[in-house]
Parts: C-alpha cells; sequence; structure tokens
C-alpha cells in the first residue's frame, strides 16, 4: 500500500510502503539524488536509507542546509577511526563527536601519534573517501553488540554497549571494514566527504577521568568543499598568530606558575590593561548612580548554605577552616550584597541600589579545561547587583542593556547576540517563580525591541538569565555580559523594604556583569586587537626613540612632559640603530614613536610614526601630545 509524504512545498507524494529517504530523492530527481546527504522526517535528522512513515514531513537535506555540516563532521570522524584501524590495527577506538569547527576522535594506543603519522592518517582517509564506500546501518542489542565488538577486540566499545540500558536498541554502522557504535546520522557514503584536515593531537583520559587510561586525541575539521575548508584554515592560522598566550608572553603582559595553577600573574604592562579597564567601568559607574563595595574572600559557610551555593555549587568552591570553623573563598559576591543591603532598613524611596563590586572571586575548574586567560580559577567580575522593587525591573534592565551596548561600542563589538537562558534541572526556588522570573527576562528584550534566542536549561541555578554575545575581528563569537532575574536569593536572606502602603515587600535582585571576568575579557581583546590596544589602554602609548646622544636632553625633556600629561611614554636611549629601536616598538604595539634628530631637537619638533599608518610626518610636540591626549580622553578605537 502506497504512503503519502509531504514536502516542504506543502505538496504530497505517493511512495511504497518501506520508501526510504534515498527513493524520495529519486523521485524527485536525479540532481537531488546525487546531492542529498540526509534527510528531516518530522523534524529529526535521519539517514537517507531511513524508512519513511506515513504522512510524515520529510525534508531532502544537502550541503545547502546548515544541520548537515555537523553531519559531515561526525562521518568523517568515523573516517579517521577507520583509518586509524587501517594504518594502526592494535589501536583501540573510543569515541569521535563533533565539537566547535570540528571534530574528533579518542585512541587507545601505546605511542602517541606523531605530526608524521597525522599525514599519512590523512592520506588514507582520502583514499578511503575516493572509495566511495556505502555507509549501513544496523540496529541490534545490547547483548549483540558486546559480542560483535568483543570479538573484534575493542574493549572501550564494549564498555560504552554495556552502559546502555537493557532493552535499548544499539546502532551500528558499517563502512567497508570497519564497524562502529553511533547513534547517527552518517552520510549515504563516504565519496561525500570531500575537505577535511587533521589538525592535531592531545592526551586525553578516557571519560574525562584522571583515573582511568589515557588516551590519544586527534582533532580535526570537514566542510562541505575545499573553499570552506581553506577558508577557515586561513582564519584558524590569524588566529594562531593573535592567541592571547602567544601574545602575553612577546607584550610582557602576565604569565602562570606551578605554585598557583590557572591563577594568572599579571606584568606591570598587563596590570595596567586591567586597571584601565577598571578606571573606565568606575567613570561609568559614577554617571549610573553604582556604589562601589568591598567585601570579604573567605566567608563562614553558613552563609553559602543560606545562599544555595552550598547545595548547587559546592564542586566549584574552595574550602578552608580557621578556628575550627569552614570557609570558603567566594565563587560570586551576591550573598555579600545581600549582607550589607540587610544592614540597614529600606523604604521603596531607596529603590533601586545599584552595587558594584570588583573584588577578586575563586572557582574551582578542573586542569584539563583551564585555557590561559580565557578559563582561570581565579579572576575579577565586573560584578553589580541591582536590588529593586518588581516595578522596577523592566526600566532597570532597559538601562542596562543601553549602558552594555555602549560599553561594547568603545571596544570595537558592534555584533551583538543575545540569548536568554531558562530554568536549570538543579535550582533553587518553585516552577513560579521561575515563571515569573523567565516572563520577567522576556518582557524586558521584547519591550526594548532586542531580538533573542532561547537557551533552554541554561540559566543559573538561583535565576533565569539572559546573555550576551559579542563576535571579535575574526567573527568568533565570545559569550561576555550575562543579566539575571533572582527572586530566591533576597528572600532567603530576608531582604525587605517598606511598599507605599506601609507593608513589607521582598525586592528583587538582578544580577548584571558586562564585560563578565576580565581576565578573561582581556585575553579576549588582545585577541581582538591583535595585541595591539588602542591607545587609550595601551600599556606605553608612546615610544621615544633619539637617533644619536645628542638628542638624549630633548628625548628627556619630551618623556617628562608627556608624564606630566599623564601619557605613557618609555624612553629609549639604548646604543642601537634607529631602525632596531623602531622594529622593537613595533613588536611591543606601541601606538606612536617619536623618532628625535638634531633637527627635532633644535626646531621643538618630533618625528612621528604610527604602528600601522607608519611615518605621519614632522609634527610640533605640543600639539602631537594635545591630539594624543584627545584619543586617550576619548578612548577612541
Amino acid at each position: 500500500m502506497p504512503i503519502s509524504i509531504q514536502l516542504p512545498d506543502d505538496s504530497v507524494r505517493q511512495l511504497p510502503d518501506g520508501a526510504t529517504g534515498m527513493d524520495l530523492a529519486t523521485s524527485i530527481s536525479p540532481r537531488l539524488l546525487d546531492a542529498a546527504l540526509a534527510t528531516q522526517v518530522d523534524g529529526q535528522l535521519k539517514d537517507l536509507t531511513h524508512p519513511l512513515p506515513e504522512g510524515a514531513q520529510v525534508a531532502i537535506l544537502t550541503a545547502k542546509n546548515p544541520e548537515t555540516l555537523d553531519l559531515i563532521r561526525h562521518s568523517t570522524a568515523h573516517l579517521l577511526a577507520q583509518a586509524v584501524k587501517r594504518l594502526f590495527p592494535t589501536a583501540k577506538v573510543g569515541i569521535g563527536p563533533v565539537i566547535e569547527d570540528g571534530f574528533y576522535y579518542d585512541f587507545l594506543v601505546e605511542t602517541f601519534f606523531t605530526p608524521e603519522d597525522l599525514a599519512s592518517i590523512e592520506s588514507e582517509m582520502k583514499r578511503l573517501a575516493d572509495a566511495d564506500m556505502p555507509v549501513s546501518r544496523e540496529e541490534v542489542d545490547r547483548a549483540a553488540a558486546i559480542e560483535r565488538f568483543t570479538a573484534l577486540g575493542e574493549p572501550l566499545k564494549v564498555e560504552l554497549a554495556g552502559a546502555i540500558p537493557e532493552g535499548e536498541p544499539l546502532a551500528l554502522y558499517r563502512q567497508g571494514d570497519f564497524l562502529d557504535l553511533c547513534r547517527g546520522p552518517h552520510v549515504p557514503n563516504t565519496g561525500k566527504l570531500k575537505a577535511f584536515k587533521l589538525t592535531h593531537t592531545a592526551a586525553a583520559y578516557w571519560k574525562g577521568s584522571e583515573k582511568n587510561a589515557q588516551l590519544c586525541r586527534i582533532y580535526g575539521t570537514a566542510f562541505h568543499t575545499q573553499k570552506d575548508l581553506d577558508e577557515h584554515l586561513a582564519r584558524r592560522e590569524e588566529a594562531r598568530a593573535r592567541d592571547h598566550r602567544k601574545l602575553g608572553r612577546e607584550l610582557d603582559l602576565f604569565s602562570f606558575h606551578p605554585e598557583a595553577p590557572a591563577s594568572p600573574f599579571f606584568h606591570p604592562k598587563g596590570t595596567v590593561v586591567y586597571n584601565g579597564l577598571l578606571d573606565y567601568l568606575r567613570s561609568l559607574y559614577r554617571r549610573r548612580g553604582y556604589q562601589e563595595l568591598i567585601t570579604p574572600q573567605a566567608l563562614d559557610v553558613s552563609l553559602w548554605k543560606t545562599s544555595g551555593h552550598y547545595d548547587k555549587y559546592q564542586e566549584s568552591m574552595y574550602f578552608t577552616e580557621v578556628d575550627e570553623r569552614e570557609y570558603a573563598l567566594k565563587p560570586m559576591n551576591c550573598p555579600t550584597h545581600c549582607l550589607i543591603y540587610g544592614t540597614d532598613k529600606h523604604s521603596y524611596r531607596d529603590l533601586p541600589i545599584r552595587y558594584a563590586d570588583f573584588g577578586r572571586i575563586h572557582r574551582y575548574e578542573r586542569s584539563g579545561v583551564t585555557q590561559g586567560l580565557t578559563r582561570v580559577r581565579t579572576f575579577c567580575q565586573d560584578d553589580g547587583h541591582i536590588i529593586c522593587t518588581p516595578e522596577q525591573m523592566k526600566p532597570e534592565m532597559a538601562a542596562f542593556f543601553t549602558f552594555l551596548r555602549e560599553v561594547y561600542a568603545t571596544f570595537g563589538f558592534e555584533d551583538v547576540q543575545v540569548a536568554l537562558s531558562t530554568r536549570p534541572e538543579q535550582r533553587l526556588g518553585s516552577d513560579e517563580v521561575w515563571d515569573q522570573a523567565e516572563g520577567a527576562l522576556a518582557d524586558a528584550l521584547q519591550e526594548a525591541g532586542v531580538a533573542y534566542h532561547i537557551n533552554p536549561g541554561e540559566g543559573a541555578f538561583y535565576g533565569p538569565k539572559i546573555e550576551f554575545q559579542v563576535l571579535d575581528a575574526l567573527r568568533r563569537p565570545w559569550q561576555l555580559g550575562t543579566v539575571q532575574v533572582d527572586y530566591s536569593m533576597p528572600a532567603r536572606f530576608g531582604l525587605t523594604y517598606i511598599k507605599p502602603d506601609g507593608s513589607e515587600g521582598t525586592p528583587v535582585m538582578l544580577h548584571r556583569a558586562i564585560l563578565g571576568s576580565l581576565e578573561r575579557f582581556i585575553g579576549i581583546l588582545i585577541e581582538h586587537c591583535a595585541g595591539a590596544f588602542p591607545p587609550w589602554l595601551a600599556p606605553v602609548q608612546i615610544a621615544i626613540l633619539p637617533i644619536t646622544d645628542r638628542a638624549h636632553d630633548y628625548a628627556r625633556q619630551i618623556h617628562s612632559r608627556a608624564l606630566d600629561l599623564d601619557i605613557r611614554a618609555e624612553l629609549d636611549l639604548r646604543n642601537e640603530k634607529v631602525n632596531a629601536k623602531i622594529r622593537d616598538a613595533q613588536l611591543q604595539k606601541i601606538p606612536y614613536m617619536l623618532v628625535l634628530g638634531d633637527r627635532e631637537a633644535a626646531d621643538g619638533t618630533v618625528s612621528v610614526r604610527h604602528r600601522r599608518d607608519g611615518n605621519l610626518g614632522t609634527q610640533a610636540l605640543e600639539a602631537f601630545l594635545e591630539n594624543v591626549q584627545q584619543q586617550i580622553h576619548k578612548r577612541e578605537r
């Protein structure tokens, strides 16, 4: 009996019972069949060989559909595993998921793969792809899967199959002589895999636990076309040149030491950048009615039990004991702000109260996920908490949106994407409270005309949040700011205010940050501007480079004058040729270089070079310094 299939254009096509996505593509067009990668059946991605049910809504997906990029990468991960097994038969295969910008596959091997091995593996992958092997799916029960992988000598796959609940079907995928355990879906044949590259290896523990065996992880990426792959690899090379860890060393900004793992040490130049950001934010806070607080680092564990952190967040906290009392280093500032608010009585006329706190916080991150400045264990947030009445929430959030965009524009982050992260499984408060909080955030976004998407289950344990993501100079996304609505913590701390009718009400707390972690933001900013900070934030704003000893006195006068004007200047009196001095200043990304000879000393002028634009000609000293002052004052990019 034929079945009816509804296509994306709402037309209906009749197919034989048991027809697959491949049959549907064949019935539509031979060209479509050639381009087809998968089907979308009632919104779910399926293999082309998946039987189509009666009445299903079905779309044939090709390279034009964004969903198929992950499909290509997942199938390329299987191709990688097949190539490794061909070249290194004793290797045991683990897992091979898709990740951002690519994929990886883990292998249990006696000796880790070398760069030469990767080149051989990639060549074998290309040969297997050219063989255009069909990829087939088979569903089996757990016992059969365990038996098959035991026979193949694949202990990691046996362990994975054994973890599947009894009675739940397992899917096996075969291409040529290679069999893998996988949910799928996959491309119909290896010939669809045309553009891929293996990038590097790393060590990884099986299932992420240090108690398990260490595996060799091979990373790679794949695209639909070689052009897309080449463009990605070019961006990757540019990203490598901009890596904040590399530039941090070269520009003498910060370092890391084993005595304090994943905790940055900021050098003098890095501290200038750090304090420059704080000064900038403080100047904005003063205009927007924020009051800055200083709060303790270690607090009695009872505080964290009241706030809910002890139950919901303790795995990320540090604990210690003093005078037979248990303390915790603060992972967040909000409970301390509740204590300060609670020291006095407040009327609705006092609200909103806007607190700011640049205090250091500590959160435990596993060593396997820490990374430069972007994932550390101790950091400072541009943290703020707005305590307000429920009626004040929307105008406060609207004002915060404006504030946030002003800050991002200062750094050149013009493209801001917004997400609403909703209730996680582990949370404080009733569903009714979460409904109210999520509704308040959604309403605020809609009234402000801000487009957003939903991140289900990604809210904080105490409340939903809006997350702000920016794109850097390489169009890479970074999540920076957040604002969260919290009804639970004010209630848990017994915070109140007197309402207009004289009764007591419980205020709402808005948790908010714009840059987020300053450490992480500095890492992002370094990569965004390739270490060439805008003049107002540059550790050294002017390099003074005399050509001869005769110009040294004039150079010292300029240096003293620049310091009087609060311009960060560096005097280079080394016995080096001026070209060497210019090169060194360029490498340090100093915005301006003043080259001084006899003529400049006699005329009271400076020969100005810019780090990007080169020679800017001879200028009057005071006019140049005034121009630099204006750039710093206006915080020009």
